[in-house]
This record gives C-alpha cells, sequence and structure tokens, in this order.
C-alpha cells in the first residue's frame, strides 16, 4: 500500500472499539495514530498507556500514540478507519471530508442508522468526503474479548476491491483477526445494526429468567426481521448468514459483554432507560437503531414484530413480560418466507 506520509493508517475515535482496532493494528508493525476528541485522553494513552475511560483494566502496547489534530492526521494516512458513535458521525465524517483526498480508502466499524433519515454509515461518508473508495468493517468484534487477547473475524465490505485489499493487508499480520471480503455494503451495514436491537431483546429474555428455548427463538426470529428489512433496502439476503448477520446475532445476543444486552438485561429487572444510559460510559447502538427502524418499518409498510415490542418498551414504557406474551400470541406463517426473498 502506497504511503501517503508517515502513516499507513488513521484510527478515527478512541471509544473501546477504536482502542481494540489500535490493539490488533499494533501487532503487525503497521504505523498508525489514533485520535480522540479529548487532550487529556490523548495524554493518558501517550503517557501512561492506558485509556481507563474505554479499556479499563488493560495496558496498552507502546506504539499505540493518539492525536487530537483530525486535520493533520487526515492528511498523512492513505487509510482511514471510523469508529465513532452513530449519533456523532456526521459531525466526524464532516471534518474528516474537510481534509481527505478523493484517492484514500474510507472504511467505518460503526453499527447503526441516522435516526432521523435512515440512512447508512457509507452514504453519510459519500455526503460529506470526496472519496469513493469507502467500505464497513462488521462482525462478531466485542472489543472486550480483542483486549483480552481471543481470535476473531470480521467482514470489510466494499463496492472496490482495493478497499477490501487495503483493510485486510492491515490486519494481515496481526494473527488474531480473520477479515474476510465482500461486496454487499448495503447488507453487512444493515444486518451491523439491525443485531443490536434482537440483542436489547434477548438481554430481556435472560433477565426475566427464561432460558435458551426463548433467546433461540428471538435470534431466529429476529433474523427474519432483519432478512426484511435488509432485502427492502437491496441487500443480499445471503448476506445474513454470514459474520455479519448469523455470526453477530450470536454474539451479541449471548455475551454478558454486549452492551444492548445490558440493556435489554437491566430492562426487564425493572430499571428505567433513562437511568441505565446514564450509568453507562458507552453507547448502546441498539436504543437509537430501534427508533430509527420503527420510523422505516412504519414508513415501508413493514411486519417487524419483534422490533415494534422492543421500541415500546424503550419509548413506551411497556412491560417487558406483556410485551413478550404478546409475541407468543401473534399469528404464525412460513418460517423462512423472509429469507426466500430475493
Amino acid at each position: 500500500m502506497k504511503k501517503r506520509g508517515d502513516l499507513d493508517v488513521l484510527i478515527v475515535g478512541g471509544g473501546s472499539f477504536g482502542t481494540a482496532l489500535a490493539t490488533l493494528l499494533s501487532e503487525t508493525g503497521r504505523a498508525f495514530e489514533l485520535w480522540v476528541r479529548r487532550k487529556e485522553t490523548a495524554e493518558e494513552i501517550n503517557k501512561r498507556h492506558t485509556n481507563s475511560r474505554y479499556a479499563k483494566g488493560h495496558k496498552l502496547a507502546a506504539s499505540i500514540r493518539a492525536t487530537t489534530n483530525l486535520d493533520e492526521a487526515v492528511k498523512r494516512a492513505p487509510a482511514i478507519l471510523m469508529a465513532v458513535p452513530s449519533r456523532s458521525f456526521r459531525e466526524v465524517a464532516r471534518a474528516v471530508g474537510d481534509s481527505i483526498q478523493g484517492d484514500q480508502v474510507l472504511v467505518h466499524t460503526t453499527k447503526g442508522f441516522e435516526i432521523e433519515t435512515f440512512k447508512r454509515m457509507s452514504t453519510i461518508l459519500r455526503e460529506e468526503t470526496c472519496t469513493l473508495k469507502i467500505g464497513v468493517f462488521a462482525g462478531p468484534n466485542l472489543a472486550g474479548e480483542i483486549m483480552a487477547g481471543h481470535p476473531a473475524g470480521a467482514t470489510v465490505a466494499s463496492h472496490y476491491d482495493e478497499v477490501i485489499r487495503t483493510v485486510q493487508g492491515l490486519f494481515a499480520g496481526s494473527g488474531r483477526i480473520r477479515v474476510y471480503g465482500g461486496h454487499d455494503v448495503v447488507g453487512t451495514e444493515a444486518a451491523s445494526a439491525f443485531k443490536n436491537i434482537i440483542a436489547l431483546a434477548a438481554g430481556m429474555s435472560d433477565g426475566m429468567g427464561f432460558g435458551d428455548n426463548t433467546k433461540s427463538l428471538l435470534i431466529t426470529r429476529g433474523l427474519s426481521e432483519m432478512a426484511r428489512v435488509g432485502v427492502a433496502l437491496g441487500a443480499d439476503v445471503f448476506t445474513f448468514s454470514g459474520l455479519t448477520g448469523v455470526g453477530d446475532l450470536m454474539c451479541t445476543c449471548a455475551s454478558s459483554l454486549s452492551r444492548n444486552h445490558q440493556v435489554g438485561e437491566r430492562l426487564a429487572t425493572g430499571e428505567t432507560l433513562e437511568d441505565i444510559l446514564e450509568s453507562m460510559t458507552q453507547v448502546a447502538e441498539g436504543v437509537p437503531t430501534t427508533k430509527a427502524v420503527q420510523r422505516y418499518a412504519e414508513s415501508a409498510g413493514l411486519d417487524l414484530p419483534i422490533v415494534g415490542a422492543v421500541y415500546r418498551i424503550l419509548f413506551e414504557q411497556a412491560d417487558v413480560a406483556k410485551s413478550i406474551e404478546q409475541l407468543m400470541h401473534l399469528p404464525v406463517g412460513d418460517e423462512l418466507a423472509a429469507l426466500r426473498y430475493r
């Protein structure tokens, strides 16, 4: 990969996943920097080699260097990985767009939609930057497990083979993550965002004390709803059988490390959404994603019972137990109807 300056890649965002990506890259010998908003966070990473807010208990590699100068860092890197929450994504993308050139690779890792427009993150990147070399990096990638040294897998999807090869090359020397390639950007983004809604439901199921039968039902029917949304947006239905579909569903719905699972479980035990979110230092993307998908489903005439139930619990204070009971009394149909869509 030809260098623009002295960096191979810039990671935009010093949260939990940005820090996890930096940890993986530190094992490859790549030259990179991590952009963070707060000066005190940059100083902590650079001087103490910790990120106590987002990677508590982990010592960072000395090669992980942070900067608060986004303009200067963007100009130095031929490839950029965006790891910022959906709520601030457009703002940061616009700032990146002020400095980026058309020959740079720009890939995001954000699992969500823009609430007001229901736009995917790659669409926002096209609107706010001049580059066409855009992609999405997604999969079952719990930051805590990556920081603990566990092996993982991911998919990078792009319309451009150069983007796929570039990102695969960046992580090739890690030995702890396998990065597969694909071209279904729509399906990859839709799946990685949607799975967080089902993780909220799975957390509620655990909070109610239900077992694996119930969770399996929620996950598989959630996969069906994911397919309905994805196909309506233009995705390839087979994408949902891969790492960003079934893989991420399994991971996020089962793990206690999942922030969305935690929110669902706490709701089921009687806490309010407001109190839960106020107590969290990191974003649970499933909450805004539920609002965005529910609005889209209503406008597009899509039948998404689980999404509707989660929405009512989150935003209309519906009772968790009654909502699950109502789902069990819905009419049943062809199990695989949504998965036969083309």
